[in-house]
């Protein structure tokens, strides 16, 4: 079993604001699956589906981005899943909107929710889907920038990043890092 978590934070106010370019891409990914039931698991929305032949839990943590970490802790200790086998997605200041990154591994680079994740884990071992939304124009503070929604011909390109990062994850599950990461980064 796989185990695909979104990062964001809950509530309709964040909805489809840039720091929740993973839960938009899970709930892509979930309907995709066939995951239609939703249910509260270990601080987490949870649906199982299927991709690329494989079972799959998606998750959207609701403890908010900065803590993370316990939610998806809890759920790969419930489930018996190996850090091997969890792929997080989540929105990156450092890449183009319209792009992702496929990566195995690495820092947090600033990113809390990743850096409450690998506190948590005790690893840095686990696959990560990074959806670019490139950075604030002007003298905008970041926080404004990731909890806004963005607009007109930003809005495309954040949908493009959320698409292609829904193609890329049954293809990382389907034919593993390298293969994926020459096809999509």
């Amino acid at each position: 079993m796989y185990l695909v978590v979104g990062l964001g934070n809950p509530g309709e106010e964040y909805e489809h604001t840039r720091h929740n370019a993973g839960f938009d891409t899970v709930d892509c990914l979930a309907d995709s699956a066939g995951a239609r039931y939703w249910k509260t698991e270990c601080g987490a929305l949870t649906a199982k589906g299927s991709l690329a032949g494989e079972d799959v839990l998606f998750a959207k943590p609701q403890s908010y981005m900065n803590t993370s970490g316990g939610p998806v802790k809890q759920l790969c200790a419930a489930h018996g899943v190996k850090p091997d086998h969890l792929i997080v997605i989540h929105d990156d200041l450092d890449i183009e909107p319209g792009s992702i990154r496929v990566k195995f591994g690495g820092g947090h680079a600033g990113h809390n929710g990743l850096r409450s994740i690998c506190d948590k884990l005790g690893t840095r071992d686990w696959f990560r889907v990074r959806c670019g939304i490139g950075r604030p124009p002007g003298r905008m503070a970041v926080a404004d920038y990731v909890l806004s929604r963005p607009r007109k011909q930003a809005e495309d390109e954040f949908r493009a990043s959320v698409e292609t990062a829904a193609q890329a994850v049954p293809f990382l599950i389907a034919n593993g890092l390298e293969k994926t990461q020459q096809e999509f980064n």
